[in-house]
């Protein structure tokens, strides 16, 4: 009889599998691709150095990963432990070092969050990285609970329907962007990590501040989901199922009808599921923010 499987191995294959769907969905690694994938230190960004380098020796066509973590030179900071557990993983790496810490306490109004003036700084070292060593795409972490976040933030504090795209190009048209882990659950990858010892690097200028938005929309998502078990997954699966023509942006219908060469409008109602209109794969200039979260 076979040996039983392990939890790690289950999460492995289960994360693995999420992954590769959604990178053959979207076209996210192709032949010679050099990507760079940004390591935070946190559970997401390992978790996703991780599979993607292991998924090469099944990948049909060659193509590179090198790791890139930013010392942003924040109080407390030890990145030993990241170097070390870099060092023995065997995937080319480097860490770079920059006091952004100073300038965003000083670019941050009192009361305000750092997140936007820490990510435009993180955003613009690494996107130079990228272009010095030779890298034509930008993995990030970011995972299902990112994206339906993102989706509720916007909605209720933007006015705006928006979530993060799979794979984006940058405003410079330097890189593509690419997130490999969207459709991957977090507590999956939580517990992925764990069972793996990745050594975590805490965010102590991030988690320093309470009452952040994004804190607060996933608080309403863990009570929506003591009724509604699977809301992340029915969620998940809202954001690939769009009925353009029922909503109520007049612009986004006229443009649908335009390139239809029809009205637009599919008025056979709810009941009806599954025709909804997606974007082309890195077609969208969707939050080019250089955010690992986890």
């Amino acid at each position: 009889m076979p040996a039983p499987r392990s939890e790690k191995d289950r999460l492995y294959k289960s994360l693995n599998r999420r992954m590769m769907r959604t990178v053959d969905a979207w076209d996210l690694v192709e032949p010679n691709d050099r990507i760079m994938v940004c390591v935070s230190g946190g559970k997401d960004s390992y978790t996703l150095l991780d599979l993607l380098y292991r998924a090469r020796r099944k990948s049909p066509f060659d193509y590179e990963v090198i790791a890139v973590h930013l010392d942003q030179q924040q109080p407390g900071y030890d990145g030993a432990p990241l170097r070390s557990w870099l060092e023995g993983y065997g995937a080319p790496y480097e860490i770079i070092s920059r006091d952004t810490y100073s300038v965003v306490l000083e670019l941050t109004k009192p009361g305000g969050t750092y997140c936007s003036p820490c990510s435009r700084l993180r955003r613009g070292i690494l996107y130079d990285t990228a272009e010095r060593l030779g890298c034509n795409k930008v993995a990030l972490g970011h995972h299902r609970d990112d994206a339906l976040e993102t989706v509720l933030m916007n909605m209720f504090f933007s006015g705006k329907l928006q979530a993060m795209p799979p794979s984006y190009t940058t405003d410079c048209g330097r890189f593509r962007v690419i997130r490999p882990l969207i459709e991957c659950a977090e507590a999956d990858i939580a517990e992925y990590a764990r069972l793996t010892g990745y050594p975590i690097l805490p965010c102590n200028l991030c988690g320093s501040q309470s009452g952040l938005q994004r804190q607060a929309m996933t608080r309403l998502l863990d009570t929506l989901q003591t009724d509604i078990p699977n809301v992340r997954e029915v969620m998940l699966a809202a954001l690939k199922n769009v009925k353009a023509s029922h909503l109520l942006d007049r612009g986004l219908i006229e443009r649908l009808a335009g390139a239809s060469g029809d009205d637009a409008v599919d008025d056979t109602g709810p009941e009806t599921i599954g025709c909804g209109d997606q974007p082309a794969p890195g077609a969208a200039h969707i939050e080019p923010v250089i955010t690992i979260t986890g």
